[in-house]
């Protein structure tokens, strides 16, 4: 838990560039990174979703971010793919505090969108991912499958 007690997420940050409303790709190994010691599966974010859709995300690079963007949570194993998503609730802002993750955002699990992506998931080639860094930009050709599966 953060100061705030919002539950914070250990995961990795990449850059990238603003705009209106983006939509991004967080990349979460469930073997690696921790939700306040609980794996980061997609088990746990489908319940959080539900009980306590507020988080603190750490990342290592400050995103252009912006309130109102969507954050498509994108699980490493054991299958790979988005199965939920969250409204990011304000830019990203520095933590001097950690040198390891120095950006933190907040964001709001969406519980019926992360119902319908649990139920329904969205695999790594239907988002035509090739690399996978831990913050990305979806591509264009992706976010129409994304929408239609999450019922947005």
């Amino acid at each position: 838990m953060d100061g705030r007690g919002k539950p914070v997420l250990a995961g990795y940050g990449d850059g990238g560039s603003g705009g209106s409303v983006e939509d991004w790709i967080y990349i979460l190994n469930p073997n690696k990174d921790t939700l306040d010691g609980e794996p980061s599966d997609k088990e746990t974010i489908r319940r959080l979703a539900q009980e306590e859709p507020e988080l603190d995300l750490w990342l290592s690079r400050r995103n252009r971010m912006s309130k109102g963007d969507r954050l498509w949570f994108f699980f490493s194993a054991p299958e790979s793919a988005v199965a939920a998503v969250a409204e990011v609730d304000g830019v990203p802002y520095e933590d001097p505090e950690d040198p390891e993750f120095s950006y933190r955002v907040e964001v709001t699990l969406l519980p019926e969108a992360t119902d319908a992506l649990y139920g329904s998931p969205v695999s790594r080639e239907e988002l035509g991912l090739g690399q996978v860094r831990s913050v990305q930009k979806v591509k264009p050709e992706a976010l129409p499958v994304l929408l239609a599966r999450a019922g947005l």
